[in-house]
């Protein structure tokens, strides 16, 4: 038999043609990519990976065969069962926990918290309040404690760190991690560190041994220093735990926290006008491109959503938005926690600008478009009618809202 490999003419056409059914099967896996902090990103769940455990994925199903394993339904995988019966010590994480959820930046702090456990610690979450999040035991959390009740509930700096002073009298952490963030673990990491008057180490995004680096000089700079005991971490500062599940055990504080008088008054959210709302500090941003056709319907469902508005810039350019609206590796790159993408087809530039946004929602008429294929959530079909149908969902729901208050 010939050692000749032959190429396959047609395999390469469908590869070059994204129109193509099979167009998405035959494209490379990526294993590696730069984020938008210039970090180069692992695929960590790509085949022939090896994690932080030294476990290398193996491809079960037989997909590099060739074989019809691949075109059947996924099977999940049991991870190992990480267990840490007598922590020598702890490293306490306290997630920002937006929406009652682990966002990236959450999960990245968990992934740097479990590489300073190692095998011998044990990683400690402290959560405020009521929370939605079922994922703990794959993000790395061994024990978890939730701090709830009023007292915790809105804006209440004073009283959460106050709750951090009573865990760590308890746990004694040799780490405190919170995110360097908007979304409140900037400012609370910076109170507690007032409180234990402790130097914390801000915008970190890298730790080698004893010494973590830190962003400076309006992120231009690095600045290294001798590991502290409370770090304020930058998103991307680890991998995010994959391939190990964990305990999850709930934990209790020994003593009751002591009432106190708070000297701020949270007197709610502040109804603020979306179209205000920077692009690049936006948490929905509903965005618009070439399949619109009604743009007046599409101002319409931003509005009955409370969504930001942006474009890609092909609407940009038709003069349909302004240039600030813009999104893209050519406009402003967003870390929205909702981007709502109509009618944008996923160009290369369009794409690297949406990389931090948690969850990507596509409304298009190709089923192949490159967005289709980035979306966590897609939505085949005209945009008109699916636009029309979101703003009757949303006047029912919130008709019945208040028809269930009443």
């Amino acid at each position: 038999m010939s050692d000749i490999i032959r190429r396959d003419p047609r395999a390469e056409w469908i590869a070059r043609n994204r129109l193509h059914p099979l167009h998405a099967a035959m494209q490379p896996v990526q294993h590696s990519w730069m984020g938008p902090n210039g970090i180069i990103r692992k695929n960590v769940h790509g085949v022939g990976f090896i994690g932080p455990n030294g476990i290398k994925r193996i491809d079960r199903s037989g997909a590099q065969q060739g074989g019809a394993a691949k075109r059947t339904a996924a099977v999940d995988v049991q991870l190992p069962l990480h267990q840490v019966p007598m922590p020598a010590f702890y490293i306490s994480v306290v997630p920002d926990m937006v929406g009652g959820r682990l966002s990236s930046h959450d999960r990245d702090l968990l992934g740097l918290a479990r590489q300073l456990a190692g095998s011998d610690g044990a990683v400690l979450a402290v959560v405020f309040g009521e929370h939605k999040e079922n994922a703990f035991a794959t993000a790395g959390v061994d024990r978890l404690l939730v701090l709830d009740g009023q007292a915790f509930d809105g804006y209440s700096p004073e009283q959460r760190v106050q709750g951090l002073r009573a865990v760590d009298n308890q746990f004694n952490p040799r780490h405190w991690l919170l995110p360097d963030s908007r979304s409140g673990g900037g400012e609370l990491g910076r109170r507690f560190a007032a409180s234990l008057k402790e130097r914390p180490a801000t915008r970190v995004w890298q730790i080698k041994g004893d010494e973590c680096i830190g962003r400076a000089g309006a992120g231009q700079q690095d600045l290294a220093r001798p590991l502290p005991r409370l770090i304020l971490a930058a998103v991307e500062c680890a991998e995010p735990v994959s391939e190990t599940r964990h305990e999850v055990l709930p934990v209790e504080l020994s003593t009751s926290l002591a009432r106190s008088l708070p000297r701020i008054e949270d007197l709610g959210a502040v109804a603020v006008d979306p179209a205000a709302i920077p692009m690049a500090e936006a948490e929905f941003i509903f965005s618009g491109g070439n399949g619109v056709k009604d743009w007046a319907l599409f101002h319409q469902t931003a509005a009955a959503l409370g969504a930001t508005e942006g474009a890609s810039r092909v609407a940009v350019d038709d003069g349909f938005m302004a240039r600030d609206r813009q999104v893209g590796a050519s406009g402003t790159w967003v870390t929205a926690r909702v981007y709502v993408a109509v009618g944008i087809s996923g160009a290369i530039q369009h794409l690297q600008g949406i990389g931090a946004c948690d969850k990507v929602v596509a409304i298009n008429l190709d089923p192949t478009c490159d967005m289709i294929k980035r979306a966590d959530l897609s939505v085949i079909g005209e945009s008109a009618a699916i636009l029309q149908a979101l703003i009757d969902a949303v006047h029912t729901y919130r008709n019945g809202t208040k028809r269930d208050a009443a």
